[in-house]
C-alpha cells in the first residue's frame, strides 16, 4: 500500500468513531487512512505520513492485553495527536501515569485552554466538548504541559511541542464538539502541513492512471449490481480502459422489481457498455433451500457470485482482471483489520479476495472511499442522479431481507412490499432526504382480522434510516400519515401480510440490514 502526498494515518484502537475521525479529515481535502494499532514504526515510515492520529478505544492502558502501539512511531519525528484512549497511550507509552478515575465523565463538558498552542490555533479559551472516558491521566511524561483543563480532568489537553506530540481527551470528530473540525484542521494543517488538495477529481485522474497502468490493454469483467457502488467503478473503469470493460450483470433471483430492465437501460442503451446478464435465480435458490443462518447466506451468495463469474471469464478468454465496487465500509465491516480489535460485523461478498483457482486479479477503484464520496466521483463521471442517489442495496440481495429461510413465495412477499416503500418515499418526497429505506420479512405470523375473518400471516418490518456513510445511522423519525400508508398498502396489496412494524433503532447498536 502506498498513500497519496499529505496523508494522515489513523491508528485504529477499537473506537466506534474511528472512521468518523477519516471522514472528517477527507472533509478537509485531505487523504486519511485507517491502520491496525499494530502496524510497525518501520512501516508508518515507508508509508511516510503526514500525520499520525490514535483513535479512541474501548480498553484501559494499565490493563493486560490492551492494544498498544509501537513505542518507536514517537521517535519518528512526525506530528501525533492522541484522542482520548490515545493520549492516555501516548502518556503511558512515555513513562506518565494513567489510572482509573474516581469520576467518569461522559457528554458534554466545557473546556478551558490554558495560554498558546497550535491545537487550539485562534480558538476561544473556553469550548465546548464531547468526552467519553473513565480512566484519567495521573502524572504526565517529561516534556509533557498541560493545554486545557475541564472541571473533572486536569488534562484535558496535553504537548510536547518540541516533539509535535499532542493529546486531547475529548472527541474532535463528533458534531457534540462544535469546534472539532477546527481542531482537526489545526492539527492536519498547520501542525502537520498538510495541503488540502485531495479532491474527487483528483481521484478520478490518479484512479484512471492506476488502472490504465495496471491493466495494460487486457479486459476486465465487472460485477455490475445496479447499486451506485458498482455503476460508479463501472464508469470510472470505463473511463481508463473503454471498450476492454465487460460487465457480467447477473440475475440471483434476490433482485428488486423490475432490475434487470432498469440495468439494461442505464449501462447497455445510455452508456453503450458490454452487459452480458446471467439468468441465475433458480441455482442461487437452490444454493439457499434451507439456509437460515446469516452468514452462511452471506458465504453462500458471495461464493456463487464468484462461482458464476468464473464460468463467464471461461467465454472471454482474454479477461485478466475483476472489478468490483468494494468501498471503505465494506472492508472496515467485513474484515479485522490485521489485528484491529473491533470485531467483524458481517462478511460481506466483494470482501475477502478470489478462490485460488479463479485466475483473475482484482480491481477496486472504490475500496478507499465512503459512499458520499463514491457519489461526487459518480457525479463528476456524468451518471445519472437518479442512479447516483439510489438508495443502497445489499450484495446479497433480498436474502438479508428476509430473516429465516429463502424460498420464492417469501422473495415474492418482500420484494411487492420494498416496492410500495420505493413507491410511497418518492412520492412524499422523503426518498431523497433519507440514506436507506426497504421492508424486512420477519419470520413471524400474528393473528389479525381482514373481511371479518381470522387470519394468521406475516409481520413485515419498515426500516428507515438517516446517515452520511452508513457507517452511523439514526432511525428516521416519518411522519406517521406516510407511515400510516405504506403499512396500509403493505397489508391490503401484498397477500400473506397482516402486520408491519417500524423499526426505530440506530447503528450502533443494531445495523442498518437485519442480516
Amino acid at each position: 500500500m502506498d498513500l497519496p502526498d499529505n496523508s494522515i494515518i489513523i491508528l485504529d484502537f477499537g473506537s466506534q468513531y474511528t472512521q468518523l475521525i477519516a471522514r472528517r479529515i477527507r472533509e478537509l481535502n485531505i487523504y486519511s487512512h485507517i491502520v491496525s494499532h499494530t502496524t510497525s514504526s518501520a512501516e508508518l515510515s515507508r508509508l511516510s505520513p503526514a500525520g499520525i492520529i490514535l483513535s479512541g478505544g474501548p480498553a484501559s492502558v494499565y490493563n493486560d492485553g490492551a492494544p498498544l502501539s509501537d513505542p518507536a512511531i514517537f521517535d519518528l519525528g512526525i506530528p501525533v495527536l492522541g484522542i482520548c484512549y490515545g493520549l492516555q497511550l501516548m502518556v503511558h507509552t512515555l513513562a506518565g501515569k494513567v489510572d482509573s478515575g474516581t469520576k467518569r465523565e461522559y457528554g458534554f463538558a466545557e473546556l478551558h485552554i490554558s495560554g498558546e498552542s497550535p491545537v487550539f490555533h485562534q480558538l476561544d479559551p473556553i469550548q465546548k466538548v464531547w468526552m467519553s472516558h473513565a480512566d484519567k491521566v495521573l502524572t504526565l511524561p517529561d516534556g509533557f504541559a498541560a493545554i486545557a483543563t475541564t472541571s473533572n480532568t486536569e488534562y484535558a489537553a496535553i504537548a510536547n511541542q518540541e516533539k509535535n506530540l499532542y493529546g486531547i481527551q475529548f472527541h474532535p470528530e463528533v458534531v457534540h464538539t462544535p469546534n472539532g473540525k477546527e481542531i482537526l484542521t489545526n492539527f492536519c494543517v498547520n501542525i502537520c502541513a498538510c495541503d488540502q488538495t485531495w479532491t474527487m477529481g483528483s481521484f478520478i485522474d490518479n484512479c484512471v492512471a492506476d488502472i490504465t497502468r495496471t491493466t495494460g490493454n487486457k479486459q476486465i469483467i465487472l460485477g455490475l449490481s445496479g447499486g451506485v457502488d458498482s455503476a460508479v467503478a463501472a464508469a470510472l473503469i470505463q473511463k481508463a480502459v473503454g471498450e476492454n470493460l465487460i460487465c457480467v450483470f447477473v440475475d440471483n433471483g434476490l433482485l428488486r422489481a423490475g432490475e434487470v430492465d432498469v440495468v439494461r437501460r442505464i449501462f447497455e442503451q445510455t452508456f453503450s457498455m458490454k452487459l452480458h446478464v446471467v439468468d441465475a435465480g433458480k441455482r442461487f435458490l437452490d444454493k439457499l433451500k434451507g439456509v437460515t443462518d446469516p452468514e452462511r447466506k452471506r458465504k453462500i451468495i458471495g461464493h456463487e457470485f464468484i462461482e458464476v463469474f468464473d464460468e463467464v471469464t471461461n467465454e472471454y478468454r482474454d479477461v485478466q482482471f475483476l472489478g468490483q465496487g468494494t468501498t471503505y465500509p465494506d472492508v472496515i465491516e467485513s474484515v479485522p483489520i490485521n489485528g484491529n480489535p473491533s470485531a467483524m460485523i458481517k462478511s460481506h461478498h466483494n470482501v475477502g479476495g478470489l478462490p485460488e483457482h479463479m485466475r483473475l486479479e482484482l480491481i477496486e477503484p472504490l475500496r478507499n472511499l465512503f459512499k458520499d464520496e463514491v457519489r461526487e466521483v459518480g457525479r463528476q463521471l456524468g451518471l445519472p442522479e437518479t442512479l447516483i442517489m439510489r438508495h443502497p442495496f445489499p450484495g446479497p440481495g433480498l436474502a438479508v431481507r428476509i430473516i429465516g429461510e429463502v424460498s420464492e413465495e417469501r422473495i415474492d412477499v418482500v420484494r411487492q412490499a420494498d416496492s410500495i416503500v420505493m413507491e410511497e418515499m418518492k412520492i412524499s418526497g422523503y426518498y431523497d432526504q433519507v440514506w436507506q429505506s426497504f421492508a424486512v420479512l420477519l419470520p413471524v405470523q400474528s393473528v389479525g382480522v381482514m373481511g371479518d375473518e381470522r387470519t394468521y400471516e406475516n409481520a413485515v418490518a419498515l426500516r428507515i434510516v438517516e446517515s452520511m456513510d452508513g457507517m452511523t445511522a439514526d432511525w428516521t423519525r416519518l411522519p406517521y400519515e406516510i407511515q400510516e400508508k405504506i403499512s396500509n398498502r403493505i397489508i391490503n396489496e401484498v397477500r400473506g401480510v397482516n402486520r408491519v412494524c417500524y423499526d426505530i433503532s440506530s447503528k450502533p447498536p443494531g445495523t442498518i440490514e437485519w442480516e
